[in-house]
């Protein structure tokens, strides 16, 4: 199966041992399931927690809270179609419900049960229609700074509001129109750096060369930018489509724990419409926003993420 995957795809343009200087010492495993080789790593034992990106990172982005949580708990981290270590498949669309697709097949793949998602920016509507789909596998829902779609009335309300306030959204509307969005966001390998200061990154003290090696290493040429370029397309053109619960299904979620953790310098997606969102769905949810720490929070706060999503998970 993977041979005839490999004919219609690019090969991740990461290298499957690329430990980046041993910030990312961790075995490169592979599912097909997805009719692409979605890379994951799976490390530690015990209870499930699985990472969720979002744009433009890929797994890497938890590196800190893997580190501190997998002696405890078993950490399993994909990375989405067209980021990270995991293939560019073309042709394939990069919407929203193409991601949850991907998503339903590898966790039915390794049949995974009792999650715990932890959801970053567009993690957050992959791993809510995931969880739509299947709510009795999902045991809590963590938030880190992404959205949380549950069917909520208002969603499109506040979504709405968040982009007059959001000047990654407004670009992106802005470069749509211009015709330019495609081509700007095809050399992420040479802009990475200025996508995440406008999304709302704080912690400049951290930026290395291995740093930025890692985050511009998925996206060498244009041709293994499909998946930003999708993200934000989707957006601009009104392709993206939330997973719709049931009268049924929102009450099984709406019933178990939910944690959000919020850095309030987030300048992509602002706490003040999000977090109502999270609180509709969730009335019994815990809520911490974060001062020093924007909209990478995994990044600027590594150690309070992990911090509070281990006392979330001793707590629940």
């Amino acid at each position: 199966m993977f041979e005839s995957i490999q004919a219609r795809t690019k090969v991740a343009a990461v290298n499957t041992s690329e430990s980046f200087h041993k910030t990312w010492p961790y075995k490169a495993r592979y599912s097909t399931a997805p009719g692409f080789a979605m890379h994951y790593i799976d490390e530690g034992k015990g209870e499930i927690l699985l990472f969720l990106h979002g744009e433009p990172t890929w797994g890497y982005l938890f590196r800190h809270q893997i580190a501190a949580l997998k002696n405890t708990y078993r950490a399993i981290v994909p990375d989405h179609m067209g980021f990270g270590k995991s293939e560019t498949p073309d042709p394939r669309s990069y919407f929203l419900q193409d991601h949850i697709d991907n998503l339903e097949a590898f966790m039915l793949d390794l049949d995974l049960m009792n999650i715990t998602l932890v959801m970053h920016d567009f993690g957050g509507p992959v791993g809510m229609g995931l969880a739509i789909r299947h709510p009795n596998r999902i045991k809590r829902i963590i938030s880190v700074n992404g959205p949380t779609p549950l069917g909520q009335l208002d969603l499109i309300e506040h979504l709405t509001a968040n982009v007059a306030v959001s000047p990654w959204f407004q670009w992106i509307l802005k470069a749509e129109n211009e015709g330019t969005l495609e081509k700007v966001l095809s050399e992420s390998h040479y802009n990475m750096l200025s996508t995440l200061k406008l999304n709302g990154f704080v912690d400049n003290s951290i930026i290395t060369d291995i740093w930025m090696e890692a985050y511009r290493a998925p996206f060498p040429s244009p041709a293994y930018a499909l998946g930003v370029i999708g993200w934000a397309k989707g957006y601009a053109t009104g392709q993206h489509q939330f997973e719709m619960p049931s009268n049924d299904v929102k009450e099984i979620l709406a019933n178990k724990p939910a944690l959000a953790l919020w850095g309030k310098q987030d300048r992509t997606l602002h706490g003040k419409h999000f977090l109502p969102l999270f609180h509709s769905a969730f009335p019994n949810g815990i809520v911490h926003e974060i001062d020093q720490a924007g909209h990478y929070s995994p990044e600027d706060a590594p150690k309070e993420i992990a911090t509070r999503i281990a006392q979330f998970l001793l707590a629940t």
